[in-house]
């Protein structure tokens, strides 16, 4: 092996990366979404990829509460009602380019726990400028269709966005304000 040969890494050895995700449906029925940062050696590749919040779980902590943690984090969004959480995890697998590279190789991919909101507060609530200590997951936002997030997600997501839209979107019904 050379010295700027990569060494190859056998996703199978590897774990899933515990983590929540959070689809945040306004009074219209619009789901939040954001423009990822992202650079060269992100862990969603190469791209302009739109996506709901998400992260990690904490050594300890419970899913409902890094839920809460990282749309908090990554939105500073805090006024919404919970609406329903999907009951089993959802994983996905890193593309083979990305195995060994994304989250320190230590991961093959997420394993991960979704929960739905209704936001109850007003636009100006959400902030994607990351608070000390941490990187911008976002560089922009906006209110979408939940009809669109299929065609914004990096590719390796659509699956799992299929099954969390299918269990959520029914429940994201436009409100009378």
């Amino acid at each position: 092996m050379t010295e700027n040969s990569e060494k190859l890494v056998d996703p199978n050895s590897l774990p899933y990366r515990p983590c929540v995700g959070q689809m945040v449906v306004n009074w219209n029925g619009h789901v939040w979404i954001g423009r990822r940062a992202g650079s060269q050696n992100d862990s969603e590749g190469k791209g302009t990829w739109w996506q709901m919040p998400q992260g990690g779980i904490d050594p300890g902590e419970e899913p409902a509460a890094a839920a809460r943690r990282e749309l908090f984090e990554e939105t500073a969004i805090r006024s919404v009602d919970p609406i329903a959480e999907l009951p089993r995890w959802l994983t996905y697998d890193l593309p083979p380019e990305l195995i060994g590279k994304a989250w320190g190789g230590r991961y093959r991919g997420q394993k991960q726990r979704w929960f739905a909101y209704r936001f109850l507060g007003d636009d100006s609530e959400i902030n994607i400028t990351p608070p000390p200590g941490h990187d911008a997951e976002f560089i922009e936002w906006r209110w979408s269709p939940a009809t669109e997030l299929l065609d914004l997600i990096v590719p390796f997501k659509r699956d799992v966005y299929r099954d969390v839209l299918a269990a959520f979107v029914p429940l994201a019904k436009p409100l009378a304000r």
